[in-house]
């Protein structure tokens, strides 16, 4: 059974960058925003969710069914998804 990954990113961060790289070297389906590219209003909601999920509102944060990965964290993302 496929994961849903939803990750919530800056369009500037290399980690983000990293994590969409390789999520779509090995076609996993992912959505994401880029949180800084949103207008005030998404933002502040987009930011309220992250906070819910990471505390701390570091980038990326990654949501793979129930798991929480913070960072561009290869093999957690790999273990995340059973690869």
């Amino acid at each position: 059974m496929k994961k849903k990954i939803r990750m919530y990113t800056l369009s500037t961060c290399s980690h983000c960058k990293a994590t969409k790289r390789f999520l779509t070297e090995h076609d996993i389906a992912f959505d994401f925003t880029d949180v800084d590219l949103l207008g005030p209003a998404e933002r502040a909601a987009a930011l309220e969710e992250v906070k819910e999920l990471n505390p701390r509102l570091s980038f990326p944060t990654i949501v793979i069914g129930d798991t929480v990965i913070v960072g561009f964290r290869e093999r957690e993302i790999q273990e995340a998804l059973g690869i």
